[in-house]
């Protein structure tokens, strides 16, 4: 089994900063992908960003271009999502998910292990 913890929401007003980030335990693969997740309330989950974690390849959703970054820590075995500019409608309970395999995943199916959730407010 995979233990994915978030940390690092919380209430920020319009045009500020947070980093997220996700420590993972427990079971390991030669390959990785590793992805955020956002679901705001009443709509469904939608994706973020995607790392892969061997060639640190990255890829993002439009909305969030040249605003958050994606990165990883193979030290800390921790993936963080560096969140600029942010937005009231960046507002959201905001998920880490991880898979085996190496591609830039972006559907919430294509991924196996979840964490629980951190809740980012942008006030305006």
């Amino acid at each position: 089994q995979v233990q994915l913890v978030e940390s690092g929401g919380g209430l920020v007003q319009a045009g500020g900063s947070l980093r997220l980030s996700c420590a993972a335990s427990g079971r390991t693969f030669s390959s990785r992908t590793m992805g955020w997740f956002r679901q705001g309330p009443g709509k469904e989950r939608l994706f973020v960003a995607v790392i892969s974690w061997t060639s640190g390849s990255t890829d993002y959703a439009d909305s969030v271009k040249g605003r958050f970054t994606i990165s990883r820590d193979n030290a800390k075995n921790t993936v963080y999502l560096q969140m600029n500019s942010l937005k009231p409608e960046d507002t959201a309970v905001y998920f880490c998910a991880l898979r085996e395999g190496s591609r830039h995943y972006s559907l919430t199916g294509d991924y196996h292990y979840w964490g629980q959730g951190t809740q980012v407010t942008v006030s305006s």
